[in-house]
């Protein structure tokens, strides 16, 4: 417990003194300032696509507090007459629970993630069932853009003060006085799911809480675009030369992760799909640059 509170408070110090820095300037609505700094990234723990550990500098940006929601995103289809990837493809990726397997089902799409048989989606859940290109639209109207690999896990490592814990919040556990701390999978995946969470698909926005940055969902719910092409840390981005098989990072695990499968709702999980893939557990949440960082 005093662990705990003295985590807090350090993450009050840094973020006060961060935005004292920025002070001429407001924090947009619905966003939250990520502090600059160096942070760990990556693991050398569970797989390999996650190492090897090191250290970067990341400057200070701004993010939003939850990944953007079937209402935020039903905005901006009505305001642009945006048609997604998957209603161009007429059919989307759902992970079918009798079965264990995922699918192509015709009409699925941002508002019937399972299909046309299935439920509609809900405004204050996560909005999914869209590619990499689609979150890109949004971003850009919204003037925004999508965060790199390493933004979104100094932002999941509180700005760079986790050093070891494997969760958002601080901690190695997934439960905290008996509640759990994220939408994830519980049983035996993929066919037994005993939704001790409360949820068998994605949860409203906002659901299990907060990180002590004022962030929701940086673990599980649904998996989140990034910017940047899933490569190896080892090799230089800059330099890397795409092909229609390059796979586009995604960050933060989803309600289908097991632990004992996936493990992607650590903070230094990783995972990937190409740029006009859309899957019914992955969404995307935006960030914006500081103008005076």
């Amino acid at each position: 417990m005093k662990r705990s509170i003295i985590f807090i408070v350090a993450i009050a110090i840094v973020v006060f003194a961060s935005s004292f820095a920025i002070s001429k300037e407001e924090v947009p609505a619905g966003m939250v300032l990520v502090p600059g700094g160096k942070s760990i990234i990556g693991s050398n723990e569970v797989f390999a696509q996650e190492g090897p550990v090191h250290e970067k500098v990341t400057k200070a940006f701004y993010m939003d507090i939850h990944p953007v929601t079937v209402a935020q995103f039903r905005t901006f289809v009505a305001e642009t007459h945006y048609v997604t990837d998957a209603q161009k493809f007429g059919s989307a990726g759902v992970f079918q629970m009798e079965t264990g397997r995922w699918t192509l089902v015709d009409g699925a799409n941002w508002m019937f993630p399972q299909g046309p048989k299935g439920e509609q989606a809900k405004d204050n859940h996560p909005v999914t069932q869209v590619s990499w290109n689609d979150a890109k639209a949004y971003c850009n109207w919204a003037g925004k853009r999508l965060p790199t690999e390493q933004e979104w896990e100094h932002a999941a490592r509180n700005g760079g003060l986790i050093k070891t814990a494997k969760y958002p919040w601080g901690s190695d556990t997934l439960m905290k006085d008996g509640e759990y701390q994220a939408n994830v999978w519980q049983g035996a995946f993929p066919l037994y799911n005993s939704q001790k969470d409360g949820y068998r698909y994605t949860s409203p926005v906002g659901a299990f809480g907060e990180s002590p940055l004022g962030l929701q969902d940086m673990a599980g719910n649904v998996w989140e675009w990034c910017e940047n092409w899933k490569v190896p840390y080892s090799e230089d981005l800059k330099n890397f030369n795409p092909n229609p098989e390059s796979e586009k990072a995604q960050r933060g695990g989803s309600f289908l992760c097991d632990p004992m499968v996936c493990h992607g709702f650590r903070v230094s999980g990783r995972s990937g799909s190409t740029p006009e893939t859309s899957l019914m557990h992955v969404g995307f949440r935006c960030v914006k640059d500081i103008s005076n960082p």
